[in-house]
């Protein structure tokens, strides 16, 4: 489901035999109700066919894979000449980096006007903005659950542990039901003025 090396994920295409899609070509995530260990999202997902598309994702595929937790796969050590497994050396470097403060994803809340820490299962619209690298990122707060708008980088959400050090925030609260329309959601999105806030954890 996620390659790793990539840093992509595999989907079915009824047009293409498969799609291969980084998470800032996600465009609406929903978690299913039901299943819990693991939990099951629905995604939609911009296909390079030119459609979008439908599929289904683990938590563990969404939160835990890009960082390599799980990983079976081996590479050549060429300091040592041996034979490792790559899931020890990336969740290695996943627990040091989060032991020192970096977490693999961060968002802005806007309502407690602070940076939190984020895992993609927390995101619920990443919208494009036309041309560009810059992406509306729709998110839940890890701590207060309420959601907030940032104007961030496609690396910010594709490449875990790259942070942008500012981020563009709507500064207005949302309803719990803002998302019912996506359509209306993004013109909402891309109607707003984004603010500069600083992303340091």
């Amino acid at each position: 489901m996620y390659d790793v090396l990539s840093g992509r994920y595999r989907f079915a295409c009824p047009l293409q035999e498969q799609a291969n899609v980084p998470l800032s070509s996600f465009r609406q995530l929903e978690r299913l109700p039901g299943a819990a260990h693991p939990a099951v999202y629905r995604v939609r997902f911009a296909c390079a066919c030119g459609g979008e598309h439908d599929g289904l994702v683990s938590h563990d595929d969404l939160d835990w894979a890009p960082l390599g937790v799980g990983e079976e796969r081996a590479f050549v050590n060429l300091m040592t000449d041996r034979v490792e497994p790559i899931g020890d050396e990336l969740c290695d470097l996943a627990v040091r980096s989060i032991n020192g403060g970096s977490w693999p994803w961060a968002i802005f809340c806007y309502p407690e006007g602070r940076p939190r820490p984020a895992f993609p299962s927390l995101f619920c619209v990443i919208s494009p903005r036309g041309r560009g690298d810059h992406l509306g990122l729709a998110a839940r707060c890890s701590s207060c659950g309420r959601l907030s708008l940032n104007l961030v980088s496609s690396a910010h959400v594709d490449v875990p542990f790259r942070h942008d050090t500012e981020v563009g925030v709507v500064e207005q609260l949302f309803p719990d039901d803002a998302l019912h329309t996506l359509a209306e959601f993004r013109e909402e999105l891309w109607s707003s003025a984004f603010d500069a806030r600083r992303l340091l954890l």
